[in-house]
């Protein structure tokens, strides 16, 4: 049977199975078949409320409880699950007769130690405390200039006119990447993440295959300038300096920190913007105050996260909450729902800024593949907020907001906002 016939009758078995499970109640089943736009957080309630550890006939054990999920994401004997896995789909992509790198499926993301330890080790120094401060500058420079460029429009969409290309803008100076073309590398990411969910259609499976050829296309380029001209001090150059670095590895860590580098950041500003627009209260304390951001950022990784779950599986056979599991049994950490466990949030579904213990989240997981760029998402999101409203205090919803076809990343495609700001109004004069 030809690939191609191949993928699409196991695309669409693949679904009927999965509808089929979901409408005899099986939970990982309505969660897998959940519509983007439906509010998945019922869901997780009713997962939650069938107990700790949850065994459905998927093949996948879930957990809501927060308390579970960050002792698997702690635990040596547990490791990330590549997305491929999940599905009998080839994802592959060949070019000239190679096999083109897939950076969520071959990068440190789903490495275990001690290859883990050492790919992560060689661009940790950018995203530590020293390194990031030495980005504010330029993330509070990208964050004026993209807010200068839609100051006059009256409405932009704040997802591609603004909360894309800040993070796409900071991450491609990191890594040294000269005429960042936002589009271009917003369409990758798009492909790659919603890859995550595991390809559903031929035109995800098309749009993949077609982003891995012209990702690494751009990076073979790129690596190959820095080559002739080595010394620069971005991500790439110093990369590239690594004799022992084999070009597949290069390749993939380059790709998963330009995509990683934004994705997640692209979403966080986004839910920070749907629920400061939800909130006055919220509004008028970040008007009030601007450091109040920096709160405002880290309850909506708590409340509203952008990565809702990741899988992960045991090495070998280890018991967990009570239950025998055999190596390799998929384990769904559903890190949304344990970010509103009510046996460590009180009120978890209440937004406040201020409770005490919102750091206590597992937005950027735990362990040792605790999120590299967390410290760069707290710093750009909070710049954006900030920005956004010293700007536009009377920033509105101007229109439905479409939200992204992908279950793991939950965020907005496009969210059209009104500023406020009128000829007789001009910026920074507020609206009676």
């Amino acid at each position: 049977m030809p690939s191609t016939v191949k993928n699409a009758t196991l695309l669409f078995l693949g679904r009927t199975v999965v509808r089929a499970q979901a409408l005899l109640g099986d939970p990982a089943a309505r969660l897998l078949g959940l519509s983007p736009t439906r509010d998945p957080y019922p869901v997780y309630e009713s997962v939650r409320r069938r107990g700790v550890l949850v065994k459905t006939r998927m093949g996948l054990y879930l957990t809501a409880s927060h308390e579970l999920s960050a002792r698997v994401l702690r635990d040596p004997d547990f490791g990330p699950l590549r997305a491929g896995e999940l599905s009998p789909v080839d994802t592959s992509v060949r070019l000239d007769g190679r096999r083109l790198v897939n950076p969520v499926e071959e990068s440190f993301l789903v490495r275990h130690p001690p290859e883990h330890t050492r790919l992560r080790r060689l661009v940790a120094p950018w995203f530590t405390p020293r390194g990031l401060r030495a980005q504010v500058a330029t993330v509070e420079r990208v964050v004026e200039e993209y807010l200068d460029e839609v100051a006059d429009r009256g409405t932009f969409d704040l997802v591609g006119d603004f909360a894309a290309r800040v993070p796409i803008q900071v991450i491609a100076d990191l890594l040294g990447v000269p005429g960042a073309d936002h589009a271009t590398f917003a369409r990758w990411g798009r492909a790659l993440v919603n890859a995550l969910d595991g390809v559903r259609t031929m035109r995800d499976l098309r749009a993949l295959q077609t982003a891995l050829r012209e990702f690494e296309e751009f990076l073979d380029d790129l690596i190959a300038h820095r080559r002739r001209r080595p010394g620069g001090d971005d991500i790439v150059s110093a990369l590239v300096a690594h004799d022992d670095l084999s070009r597949e590895d290069l390749i993939a860590t380059t790709e998963l920190l330009l995509v990683a580098g934004f994705e997640t950041t692209v979403n966080l500003i986004g839910n920070s913007v749907l629920a400061v627009l939800a909130h006055p209260e919220v509004r008028a304390r970040l008007l009030d105050d601007p450091a109040h951001a920096d709160a405002v950022v880290e309850e909506t990784l708590r409340h509203d996260p952008p990565v809702q779950y990741t899988v992960r599986v045991p090495f070998r056979t280890v018991e967990l909450a009570g239950t025998r599991l055999p190596k390799g049994t998929p384990v769904m950490l559903m890190l949304a729902a344990a970010n509103r466990d009510p046996a460590v949030f009180a009120d978890p579904h209440r937004f406040d800024p201020d409770r005490a213990d919102v750091r206590e989240h597992l937005a950027f997981s735990s362990g040792i593949h605790y999120c590299l760029g967390a410290g760069l998402a707290r710093m750009e999101g909070a710049a954006a907020l900030r920005g956004l409203f010293r700007r536009f205090p009377d920033l509105r919803a101007a229109g439905r907001v479409h939200r992204r076809p992908s279950r793991v990343i939950r965020g907005a495609a496009r969210f059209p906002v009104a500023t406020g700001v009128t000829k007789e109004h001009p910026i920074g004069q507020t609206i009676s």
